[in-house]
């Protein structure tokens, strides 16, 4: 270990917890589609339902969630939220064993643990600037995507295992311990975090809040630009993935451990990612960087379709291996440049309003895959869903982006102030999606 992870204890202990935490979150990835497909046997309409529901928080309580995140510390509401996730989780296999797991109960867990990531996924990207020094973050957020992604692969290869020797239904066991890691790092963090400060005179009705979130989003072209576009984008990218584990099963002909094996390998692309970002940044400046990670990199998704079986499996691996590379490379720009562009005191607004609408089209991206599939089939539908992916990043390359050689780190009009901590980063859980 070195830099932050060596001399930074409390960053150590939330790398730890969230590294955890997004090894479950693979693990889930791979098993709730997977208990729907194999143990109750559900549609390909009905497996892209339960991938929607986990997004449908978003949309539902997205917006409340980044106002709370303002006025409330971070860290307790992070704590709440893996909790909950916690027994949630556990709860799934407990029913499977005493015969009382359904399609409902499925999806109802899945908009519980939804509504648990909107809380813990707002707060922690409000935390982290607290808890790192400006000319730490971009190391910080780095270092928290690359050991995301290299637990994302480690995690859905061991939720294919798991699915193959003891059952889908035991893989969400995983994810419940691994909730329990995150608690356990969390509560030693030593640093506390000062009470958020009451701005005098200001409304503090939960509607006016919202309102200047999301007047934040559409009133400044870069936020509005990186808003579309991650909506876009996340419509398409939620549409063919809401299809993988049908596709790879039914389509294809792989067995469930086959199919978390393939998962993994396309998922060492985020990695990759994570890894050439900051010295491609710094070659070719931030802005160009984010056309080539968001537009250039991600069109590897065309290959998907034309995944087959025996060696014509790799063309999912090539396919998704860019997809993963060029998602987490561009959150982990979009996050350095909005903790720096950003006011402090409207981060968790801010968070909140554009993943309202970056991540309230996933659940609409799921539907649209689930209704695509069952109407044309399969493989087309994912033929179109993948597609979207290169399509939407035109808006980057229509916009301001294309423009410049950075990201600006301050509005227009502040560029006396300090110097803002550069590219970096502080994703929902395990499947490749624009923040």
């Amino acid at each position: 270990m070195s830099g932050l992870l060596r001399r930074h204890r409390d960053f150590r202990l939330l790398w730890c917890g969230e590294t955890a935490g997004k090894f479950g979150a693979a693990v889930s990835t791979v098993s709730m589609p997977l208990v729907a497909v194999s143990t109750l046997h559900a549609t390909t309409f009905e497996v892209a339902l339960i991938s929607a529901c986990g997004w449908l928080p978003w949309l539902l309580i997205g917006l409340p969630v980044g106002v709370w995140v303002d006025r409330l510390r971070r860290r307790p509401l992070m704590l709440a939220a893996a909790g909950s996730s916690m027994v949630l989780f556990a709860a799934v296999p407990v029913l499977a064993r005493a015969g009382g797991l359904t399609l409902g109960l499925l999806i109802a867990v899945a908009l519980l643990t939804g509504g648990s990531a909107v809380l813990f996924q707002t707060a922690y990207s409000a935390y982290l600037p607290t808890l790192l020094a400006p000319a730490d973050q971009a190391e910080g957020n780095a270092k928290l995507h690359g050991s995301a992604s290299a637990a994302q692969i480690a995690g859905q290869g061991a939720g294919g295992l798991i699915a193959q020797l003891a059952g889908a239904v035991n893989g969400l066991f995983a994810h419940a311990t691994t909730f329990l890691v995150a608690l356990l790092c969390l509560l030693g963090i030593r640093f506390r975090e000062p009470r958020p400060a009451g701005r005098e005179g200001a409304p503090r009705s939960l509607t006016g809040e919202v309102a200047e979130g999301l007047r934040l989003v559409a009133g400044d072209p870069w936020f509005r630009t990186l808003t579309l576009f991650g909506a876009a984008s996340n419509l398409a990218l939620m549409g063919y993935q809401s299809l993988t584990a049908v596709f790879l099963v039914r389509e294809v002909g792989l067995p469930p451990g086959a199919v978390g094996g393939l998962l993994a390998m396309a998922s060492t692309g985020g990695i990759a990612g994570a890894f050439v970002v900051r010295r491609t940044a710094g070659r070719l400046g931030t802005a160009r960087a984010m056309l080539l990670f968001e537009l250039g990199v991600p069109s590897a998704a065309l290959l998907i379709p034309l995944t087959a079986p025996g060696a014509g499996a790799l063309l999912y691996v090539a396919g998704g291996f860019g997809v993963s590379a060029g998602v987490v490379a561009g959150n982990i720009l979009k996050a350095g440049f909005q903790q720096s562009y950003c006011p402090p005191p409207l981060l968790g607004r801010l968070v909140a309003s554009s993943a309202f609408l970056n991540y309230g089209t996933l659940p609409l991206g799921a539907l649209l895959g689930g209704g695509v599939g069952s109407a044309l089939g399969v493989r087309t539908a994912m033929w179109i869903m993948t597609a979207g992916v290169p399509l939407a990043a035109l808006i980057l390359f229509f916009s301001p982006v294309r423009t410049v050689r950075d990201l600006p780190v301050r509005p227009a009009g502040q560029e006396s102030g300090g110097p803002g901590p550069g590219p970096g980063a502080a994703e929902r859980d395990g499947a490749p999606a624009h923040r």
